[in-house]
């Protein structure tokens, strides 16, 4: 899948150069969301669009709510889109505390991945689960905030497509404070009803 052509030439060499006090954020699940991602690290700033080399994206992490969350895995010939981002180190904690690193059942942080961008390859940070469940589903509203950040930074009609194609199964939990955080996402993105973002196949 071709790149979207953004202003991102040497983000890996700036990177390296504050790489004291920031650091490079691969999101390729719910964090593509500007509006998901800032709540959790207020000074995250899109690099620019990247892809994840010879992974497939899943949607099998068991989630602590029992439902399935996005998760890389590898895949020789494929690719995830994604999106990189700048973060200073003192939200890292924040960041490592949503995604559950280092909790048998989180995320694995892994602060060296490989990601192509449109002006060569870099280095960046992302998280991968530490366990798989092929039998999960996501919920809507966390397929719809992947569906909503995949949009918001125009990573490709088949990538949209083929996120809007997943089974997903509804929340029954409407006072999940999960749920109600993604929720207030949407508001901040601007969006009035998520179920649209998975409704639409134009």
């Amino acid at each position: 899948m071709p790149l979207p052509r953004r202003a991102v030439a040497g983000a890996a060499a700036r990177g390296r150069t504050a790489r004291r006090v920031c650091f490079l954020y691969f999101a390729y699940g719910s964090n593509l969301l500007p509006a998901r991602l800032q709540a959790r690290c207020p000074s995250a700033r899109v690099v620019g669009p990247a892809l994840a080399p010879d992974h497939r994206l899943e949607f099998t992490k068991p989630g602590r709510d029992g439902s399935g969350k996005a998760t890389l895995h590898p895949a020789p010939g494929a690719a995830v889109p994604g999106v990189l981002y700048r973060i200073d180190l003192a939200d890292q904690p924040a960041l490592h505390a949503a995604e559950g690193a280092g909790h048998p059942n989180g995320y694995v942080f892994h602060a060296e991945f490989a990601v192509r961008m449109a002006d060569g390859d870099s280095i960046a940070a992302t998280y991968v689960a530490r366990q798989r469940d092929a039998a999960l589903r996501p919920f809507d509203w966390y397929l719809a905030l992947v569906i909503a950040g995949a949009q918001a930074h125009g990573l490709g009609a088949d990538h949209v497509a083929r996120l809007k194609s997943l089974p997903h199964v509804p929340d029954t939990e409407t006072e999940n404070p999960i749920r109600r955080a993604a929720i207030a996402a949407f508001d901040r993105a601007g969006i009035a009803d998520y179920r649209r973002l998975l409704a639409d196949q134009g």
